[in-house]
């Protein structure tokens, strides 16, 4: 049967063959594969991608780093949150190769050795997770809410933390934790 052309009945539109172009037999139907260098939580690492490789599948698929999530690897659910150069990003809607050069940290970066961060500490104190798939990118946020200053009450805690979802609703908890290393730091600014 032969397609017709939209819009239009009774014309039929002659299907058009597909030009080979050698490129299906190597399986090469990209620009080809290009090394970038990332540091990885401290560690200068060289990792060799497709242009159209995420940072997320990157990290997880090529460098082993599996913290971040692929929740819906659509930038919607915010499992997937790193800190890029000292900014959160969603790892699955940034290109891999747009991190050449520059500082990526996953949650396994954020402690220094066994010390945990105070962020890392306070949503364990305040059982600020459940099943635990959210809680690398909720860290990620968190440590990055702080630095950025919104905090302010949990109004706002909320809103800056909005992009990152948690089925388990553990919202509450999270919010405490927060306010927990908020409140900490103000005290830590006091003495």
């Amino acid at each position: 049967m032969t397609p017709r052309e939209p819009g239009r009945t009774g014309t039929a539109v002659p299907a058009v063959p597909r030009q080979a172009t050698g490129a299906e037999e190597h399986g090469d139907l990209g620009p080809g594969p290009v090394d970038v260098l990332l540091t990885v939580n401290g560690t200068l690492r060289r990792v060799t991608v497709e242009p159209r490789v995420s940072l997320l599948d990157a990290l997880r698929e090529r460098m082993g780093v599996t913290s971040p999530k692929k929740g819906c690897n659509q930038g919607a659910c915010g499992a997937c949150t790193v800190h890029v150069d000292g900014r959160r990003v969603l790892s699955c809607l940034t290109l891999a190769v747009s991190c050449q050069g520059r500082e990526v940290t996953t949650v396994e970066g954020l402690a220094d050795g066994d010390d945990l961060h105070p962020m890392q500490r306070a949503f364990a104190e305040e059982d600020a997770f459940q099943c635990g798939y959210c809680t690398p990118g909720q860290l990620m946020s968190a440590v990055a809410l702080m630095e950025e200053g919104h905090t302010g009450d949990d109004a706002e805690i909320a809103e800056w933390m909005s992009g990152n979802l948690c089925r388990c609703a553990a919202y509450p908890n999270i919010r405490q934790a927060v306010r927990n290393v908020r409140d900490g730091a103000a005290a830590e600014g006091e003495r």
